[in-house]
């Protein structure tokens, strides 16, 4: 089982999140465990201090280093990964996402403010992650993308084992191809239908298989 272990500074972010849909499904099954800690629960002055002033001057607050070590020494085990997320981190992609599901334990630090202490990432952190090339307001949004991201690729998460199978490559990379429902023509006004191609009505299972590898796409072999 795949432990994920989220640090936050604002752990309620996750409340509606983990009671919904595969992700809940999951948990409920033993498949995954997420755990959701304030990092304040590492400080012991009066005011749980986890933030201060960068020295050399800015605008904004820096998580300190000390809480964030005090709750990774605690929480780490074996064949764990901590992830610090920050806009000039690796970028975060499916290849990847299928490693980091190999693990027992991904510890996921969220910063907030105008960042953390750059001790943590030198130090403490095994690898620094971006889900993209732009800033947020802190790192609870991608631990998400991460938690998701990881998590389908665990047998039993999506419910079916034959769904991941059928979209994972032999390189582990990832298969999108268009996808049709129901009504077989849609009309959205007069004059106009939209259809369904019709080889995916066929029932020829090859034919359809070489028209979702031709207009698929391989996302990160």
């Amino acid at each position: 089982m795949l432990t994920f272990d989220i640090i936050t500074i604002f752990p309620e972010i996750f409340d509606s999140y983990l009671k919904e849909s595969f992700i809940k499904k999951a948990q409920q099954k033993q498949l995954i465990k997420i755990n959701i800690h304030d990092l304040r629960d590492w400080v012991k002055d009066r005011h749980k201090t986890v933030d201060d002033r960068p020295f050399g001057g800015g605008l904004g607050m820096v998580l300190k280093v000390e809480p964030i070590y005090k709750a990774i020494k605690e929480l780490s085990s074996l064949k764990t990964k901590v992830i610090l997320f920050t806009p000039r981190g690796k970028k975060f992609n499916q290849k990847l996402a299928y490693s980091l599901s190999q693990l027992n334990q991904l510890i996921l630090i969220c910063g907030r403010y105008e960042g953390v202490d750059e001790r943590v990432a030198k130090y403490i952190a095994d690898l620094e992650l971006s889900i993209g090339d732009y800033d947020l307001m802190g790192g609870e949004l991608p631990a998400m993308v991460v938690i998701e991201t990881v998590a389908r690729l665990i047998p039993g998460v999506l419910g079916k084992p034959e769904l991941l199978k059928e979209r994972i490559t032999k390189e582990k990379g990832f298969i999108e191809y268009p996808q049709y429902t129901r009504p077989e023509v849609f009309s959205p006004k007069k004059g106009t239908k939209w259809k369904v191609p019709k080889v995916l009505l066929s029932g020829h299972h090859q034919k359809i298989a070489d028209w979702r590898k031709k207009h698929g796409k391989i996302i990160e072999k």
